[in-house]
């Protein structure tokens, strides 16, 4: 049991070490009643900064079962707030009149999704060693 902990530190270490340092820092913040806002801000920056998100859902991917089923839940909502995202600005640079430019840009960003979800299943299905 030992030799698997310590295995388990040895490989996860700077996961473990940026995402508990974003969350001591948001720990100290509350402690000194410092706005949310700026923790939610520090905290979204330094994830972004860190690869902390990653970590995170590197962390929760361990759980048995439930651990990749959730972090699959929590990311799939990211492609509809992308492709949302750009339905509402299509729609301002239709009517502001730069139709041509809509469609060459909806084309790539099909393109970028297609080329995510076929690397994802690439990954998926090709082991690394």
């Amino acid at each position: 049991m030992l030799s698997t902990t310590k295995g388990f530190f040895q490989s996860y270490w700077k996961a473990l070490a940026i995402v508990g340092g974003i969350a001591a820092v948001v720990a100290v913040g509350f402690y000194f009643r410092v706005d949310a806002k700026v923790l939610a801000l520090f905290a979204l920056v330094a994830g972004f900064v860190t690869n902390g998100f990653v970590a995170l859902a590197t962390l929760v991917s361990l759980v048995p079962v439930v651990g990749p089923l959730l972090v699959k839940v929590l990311s799939i909502p990211i492609f509809y707030l992308f492709n949302a995202l750009g339905y509402l600005l299509s729609v301002l640079a239709i009517k502001k009149g730069y139709g041509a430019e809509v469609v060459s840009y909806r084309v790539l960003t099909i393109i970028l999704l297609v080329g995510i979800v076929i690397g994802y299943i690439i990954g998926n299905l090709v082991p690394l060693k």
